[in-house]
C-alpha cells in the first residue's frame, strides 16, 4: 500500500512549522468574511479559541512606523486631495496575543466629534468606536500570506472599505492577521 503525502501551498508552510493549522486559517478567514466588523470577528475568535478571558480586543498604537497613503485611497474614500484624513496604525490584541496589525486611513469629517476624540485618545479599536454608525465592510482584496506593509508573521492580509449606511466611505483599512492568532490556547 502506498502512502500519500498531502502537499501544502508555499504560503501555508510557515503555518505548519509554527504548529498552526491551515484549517484554522480558513476558519479565521471565513469568520472575518462573515462580519462587517473585524474587531467583532476577532473578539468572537478570541473567545472561541480561549485566547484570553474576557475576550476583549485592545488597539495598541504603533508609533513611528506609518505606512504611506495608498495611491487609490482618496478615490476609494471619495474625498478631494485637500480633505483631511486621519491615520491610525495599531496592533489588535486579545490578552497578550497580537491577532493583527492594521493600517487605517479614515475621514474624520464623516465621524462624530466623540468618535474622533476616542480614536485620538483611547486604545479602543476603530470598529468599536464607529459601531454606532452601523457601517458595512466591503472587502477589496484578501491574500494569504504577507502583503506589502505587513509585518513578518502575517498569514492573512485583507484590504477593505468601511461605509456608513448612506454609502459614504469612512475608512480604508489594511489588516495583517498574525500567525499567533491561529494557535489555540491550552
Amino acid at each position: 500500500m502506498t502512502r500519500s503525502r498531502r502537499l501544502f501551498p508555499a504560503a501555508l508552510l510557515p503555518l505548519a512549522a509554527a504548529g498552526c493549522s491551515p484549517t484554522a486559517l480558513r476558519e479565521l478567514e471565513r469568520l472575518l468574511n462573515s462580519r462587517d466588523s473585524a474587531t467583532a470577528a476577532l473578539a468572537q475568535w478570541c473567545a472561541a479559541r480561549g485566547i484570553a478571558a474576557p475576550p476583549r480586543i485592545v488597539a495598541q498604537p504603533v508609533v513611528g512606523d506609518d505606512a504611506p497613503l495608498p495611491s487609490d485611497a482618496r478615490r476609494l474614500l471619495s474625498v478631494p486631495e485637500t480633505a483631511s484624513l486621519g491615520y491610525r496604525h495599531v496592533r489588535l490584541a486579545c490578552g497578550d496575543v497580537i491577532l493583527s496589525e492594521a493600517h487605517n486611513w479614515f475621514v474624520p469629517a464623516r465621524l462624530t466629534d466623540d468618535m474622533n476624540a476616542a480614536l485620538a485618545t483611547t486604545n479602543t479599536p476603530f470598529g468599536t468606536v464607529v459601531a454606532p454608525l452601523h457601517f458595512t465592510r466591503e472587502r477589496l482584496d484578501t491574500r494569504r500570506g504577507r502583503e506589502e506593509g505587513c509585518p513578518p508573521g502575517t498569514v492573512l492580509a485583507q484590504r477593505a472599505l468601511l461605509r456608513r449606511p448612506d454609502g459614504q466611505p469612512i475608512s480604508l483599512v489594511v489588516e495583517c492577521y498574525q500567525e499567533d492568532a491561529l494557535v489555540r490556547s491550552g
